[in-house]
């Protein structure tokens, strides 16, 4: 029971940034939350384990990463990549939301120019806040390779395009 309890807690906490961390790792908001939801039973299935992890953090985003992984290896996946579905928008954008929705597109978009293993290191370590030997834990690399791979990607991301053209002080250009 006392298992339970502290499982249910850890979910409450872990929930909304498996999801963020999903979404910015390039899966559709309901595809991110089936992959954080499938995260959390295999924590589930195997808490002791994630209980007794030297870095339980580290630990719980690399069994995200492989879910997603897993994933978008399927089957299904490479179906839904040759026919993708688009998401609907709503006729008429909240203006109060406007800045922030082009924001959050802008970041969207050029998070997708990275390559995959960028995209990780970024999204853990930027977005997750994991530190670099968490990161590095958590993909299975060394500390210095997540440090390379954060600089070449904040390179790209700082010449991208959708970044480039976004005014932070009033909306986009």
């Amino acid at each position: 029971m006392e298992h339970e309890v502290e499982y249910a807690a850890f979910v409450a906490e872990r929930w909304s940034s498996l999801v963020r961390a999903a979404v910015f790792l390039g899966a559709a908001s309901h595809e991110a939350e089936d992959v954080a939801q499938a995260t959390l039973l295999l924590c589930y299935r195997k808490w002791d384990r994630v209980r007794a992890a030297d870095d339980r953090e580290a630990y719980v985003y690399r069994m995200l990463l492989n879910v997603l992984r897993s994933d978008r290896r399927s089957a299904w996946w490479r179906h839904r990549s040759r026919h993708p579905v688009s998401e609907a928008l709503p006729d008429a954008a909240v203006a109060d939301a406007a800045e922030a929705t082009a924001l959050a597109d802008a970041v969207h978009r050029a998070m997708l120019s990275l390559s995959k293993e960028q995209r990780e290191v970024v999204v853990l370590r930027y977005f997750v806040q994991l530190s670099e030997a968490q990161t590095a834990a958590a993909l299975g690399i060394r500390p210095g390779t997540v440090k390379s791979r954060l600089s070449r990607s904040l390179a790209r991301l700082s010449v991208d395009q959708h970044l480039v053209d976004l005014d932070l002080t009033g909306g986009t250009t």
